[in-house]
């Protein structure tokens, strides 16, 4: 693992944001817990893009599909018999590794001249083999062929199955969008950097159901607004985002053009996001294996289409990471690690900190939280030096320190000190509230 992530990894420990799953029982490969602070960032992030997904488009709903859905449904999308990862193995030391690890065109690698990355020796890999991603499970008292359904491995196929119901419940004309936030579940072999990769993640998505014929210039549309959400929302830096487009060979079977956005990671440039033109691929595919016609009707124009899909698919969890990452600063010149998260979406967006434990600054200090607390999440901190309590919340990403001493108690003002600049400016205390909610926005 890279330097840098591993002292991510460990302030993500040490600050209550992410943590190993199972850990007291020796941890859970691949899977992650999200701690108090992991978990209000987390829903940030969400909110922000639930916000941005719906609340702002008028044409865009919500949807919440189960995880369990109709075995049928993963016939259909492909998933049974094409969601597979190639996996290649050294016989000496028993690593595992993804074939594709090793270049796109692995089909065409000659195996017993690849060096094993691990041990070092040559000769040992064995020949690329098929694995299936879904994870499988029983459903009813019989555990028999008949029962066998999968855990989701994507929120994509809830939206396109329940297109039309939607469609009709709430009158939406094409193009319109179906967004949903949720967990799914890929059994990841190999799976490495920190949370970028795991086996239980939750994905946002957009499907944008759109006229044939329109999806190319959609399509340029969705590209411009996702990638922007990432500087001009999250407060990502732009020089770290690029687009990549999937050449001939890298096209998935339904799509007709396919972008990723990429963020450069210290292990190197790495998916975060796709926009896909999906053409009336799935629709079609479901409509064949259940029966049922999910044209849409146009009543302006008199005739019936299958939509075409623009799909947005993000995942949460490399998204956190991104912007994690992203914010991560070690500041050598003060001996301080620093998160550098936006106030948008940093977990706690203040401390207030009385100076001593006495002379009223600490009922000074509960008062200002209380009256903080129904904005947004704040804490109170009173233990060790007022450095050490700075510093702390720092690591934690908190912009701002709030400091109640013995002048607040003569005029009611405080110090507000900035995170990155350590600057401090004198403001009334009834002022703190607008100039916090100034630098959110």
């Amino acid at each position: 693992m890279d330097k840098t992530i591993e002292k991510l990894v460990s302030l993500c420990k040490r600050r209550g944001i992410i943590f190993q799953s199972s850990e007291i029982y020796g941890g859970f490969g691949a899977v992650y817990d999200y701690g108090p602070l992991g978990i209000e960032l987390k829903n940030n992030i969400s909110q922000l893009w639930w916000k941005e997904m719906t609340q702002v488009h008028e044409n865009i709903v919500g949807l919440d599909s189960g995880i369990l859905m109709h075995p049928r449904i993963w016939e259909a999308s492909g998933h049974v018999n094409a969601f597979h990862d190639p996996l290649v193995d050294c016989k000496q030391c028993n690593s595992r590794y993804r074939a594709d690890e090793f270049g796109e065109e692995y089909n065409s690698i000659q195996w017993d001249t690849i060096q094993c990355p691990k041990c070092g020796t040559t000769g040992k890999m064995t020949d690329p083999r098929q694995f299936n991603l879904m994870f499988k499970t029983h459903v009813g008292p019989v555990e028999d062929s008949g029962s066998v359904t999968y855990l989701r491995p994507e929120t994509a196929q809830g939206i396109y199955v329940n297109y039309q119901l939607v469609q009709g419940a709430m009158r939406m004309k094409v193009p319109f969008g179906i967004a949903q936030i949720g967990k799914a579940f890929r059994n990841e072999i190999v799976a490495r950097n920190f949370i970028f990769r795991t086996r239980e993640f939750e994905q946002m998505e957009m499907q944008y159901f759109v006229k044939p014929g329109t999806d190319d210039d959609i399509m340029k549309e969705w590209k411009e607004k996702r990638f922007q959400f990432y500087p001009d929302l999250l407060g990502v830096d732009a020089s770290k985002i690029r687009f990549h487009e999937h050449g001939e060979n890298e096209l998935a079977h339904y799509a007709k053009e396919a972008w990723d956005i990429e963020y450069e990671f210290p292990f190197g440039w790495s998916e975060i996001e796709g926009i896909h033109n999906r053409t009336d691929f799935d629709l079609s595919q479901h409509e064949s294996f259940s029966g049922k016609n999910l044209n849409y009707f146009d009543q302006q124009e008199n005739n019936r289409f299958l939509p075409y899909i623009i799909e947005t698919s993000a995942g949460l969890n490399r998204m956190l990471l991104t912007v994690l990452t992203d914010a991560f600063w070690e500041d050598t010149e003060n001996n301080r690690t620093v998160l550098k998260l936006h106030p948008r979406i940093a977990p706690v967006k203040a401390v207030i900190c009385p100076l001593v434990k006495k002379d009223g600054l600490p009922e000074k200090a509960r008062t200002i939280v209380d009256g903080l607390k129904p904005h947004f999440k704040v804490l109170y901190d009173q233990q060790g030096s007022i450095g050490k309590r700075y510093y702390r919340q720092d690591e934690a990403g908190t912009p701002f320190g709030i400091t109640v001493d013995h002048q607040s108690m003569e005029d009611d003002t405080v110090t507000i000190r900035d995170r990155d600049t350590q600057e401090q400016t004198r403001i009334s205390s009834d002022q703190i509230l607008s100039f916090i909610q100034a630098k959110m926005n």
